[in-house]
């Protein structure tokens, strides 16, 4: 069985969930694999005590041990099960459409996952009356300005990125996450918006729903 680190934590407020874990959740529940979630101290990723940094050397999260390997980064990771446990795949066979699925994943970690949605999401950690909401609204018009765009433009008449559902569609789940909670409009982006629908309509985005306790997503066995 394979073990997720994350620091996901539930408040009397809503659920914090790390969304680059949410990536790796994700390809997970779309290979079928066995998997427990193993909930570390959220504080560690300030802390970053010795047994962290002996796991992930930059005290991040998340990372997966399976068996005795320890592997780190959500692309790395996802790259990883996909390598291992090739079927159902989610790369093409291609080298040109490997390069694009790859292209459109690291520019959701860039622009979106470690760009504007952390303005949006990590205010929702805290109580609705302690929230940052002018910082809340820059990193929506961040993903109005650019990644959004680049999303309705990049999609095209394709149900998925790449036409079907790839590791390139992964991190955008976690957008889709995101969104769902803030409820952000999306009118000018049609697309973009039965895109993420279509997202959530998959039986894998079960595991990283807002609806779903995180008791109810710990792992499969």
């Amino acid at each position: 069985m394979i073990h997720l680190y994350t620091t996901e934590r539930e408040y009397p407020w809503g659920t914090l969930r790390s969304t680059n874990a949410s990536k790796v959740k994700v390809v997970l529940e779309e290979k079928g694999l066995s998997y427990q979630v193993e909930r570390m101290r959220a504080g560690d990723l300030w802390k970053k005590p010795p047994e962290f940094l002996a796991k992930h050397p930059l005290g991040k999260v998340p990372f997966i041990e399976d068996g005795d390997r320890i592997i780190y980064d959500s692309s790395v990771i996802n790259e990883y099960l996909e390598d291992q446990y090739p079927q159902p795949a989610l790369m093409p066979a291609s080298a040109l459409d490997r390069a694009r699925v790859r292209m459109l994943e690291n520019f959701c970690d860039e622009a979106i996952l470690v760009g504007d949605l952390p303005l949006l999401w990590m205010p929702y950690w805290s109580e609705p009356q302690q929230r940052d909401t002018a910082r809340m609204e820059k990193g929506r018009e961040g993903l109005r300005q650019r990644a959004l765009p680049f999303i309705e433009q990049t999609l095209g008449d394709q149900a998925f990125l790449c036409g079907e559902f790839s590791l390139a569609d992964a991190g955008y789940m976690a957008l889709a996450m995101v969104l769902q909670v803030d409820g952000m409009a999306l009118d000018a982006f049609p697309r973009t918006a039965r895109y993420l629908e279509r997202l959530r309509a998959r039986a894998s985005y079960a595991c990283i729903s807002p609806a779903t306790s995180l008791a109810d997503s710990s792992g499969r066995p």
